[in-house]
């Protein structure tokens, strides 16, 4: 039995997964959920796949996030703070077109997969875009971390 109850443990122990490796040092992880009307014209532009929205709203995300339709049922939300910097005067990205730049550096990032487009070759680790949950029903998009 008591063979039985170490063993239980000592799989339990192994089986837990430490994503801390993976984690960006540069964003805290925010708690925020949000809910864009589709009806609204500020979000107007999310009905068609490929029109990304910033919204700037105090509490959603670090420096506000970047949606966009991916396709008829799919939505991805991206953190609007540069993943390759710790936020500051520069680190909140521009729109231009589906990419956002980084006006610090230049650094681009695809809002269609969240990929870092420019990545240096030089050894070190960079980031792609922090993403976000959403959900679409009906006229809504939910969004939250």
């Amino acid at each position: 039995m008591r063979n039985l109850f170490l063993l239980i443990i000592t799989l339990l122990v192994f089986s837990c997964d430490d994503d801390s490796a993976n984690r960006n040092p540069f964003l805290q992880e925010t708690n925020f959920s949000f809910d864009l009307n589709l009806s609204l014209p500020l979000y107007n532009n999310l009905n068609n796949i490929g029109n990304p929205v910033y919204v700037g709203l105090d509490g959603v995300g670090i420096r506000g996030i970047f949606v966009m339709q991916v396709s008829p049922d799919q939505f991805f939300a991206f953190e609007a703070s540069c993943p390759n910097h710790a936020p500051n005067s520069c680190s909140t990205m521009i729109l231009d077109g589906q990419n956002v730049r980084c006006s610090c550096d230049d650094f681009e990032y695809n809002l269609f997969n969240g990929q870092f487009l420019n990545r240096p070759d030089d050894g070190q680790q960079y980031y792609d875009l922090l993403f976000y949950r959403t959900s679409y029903n009906g006229n809504s998009v939910f969004v939250s971390n």
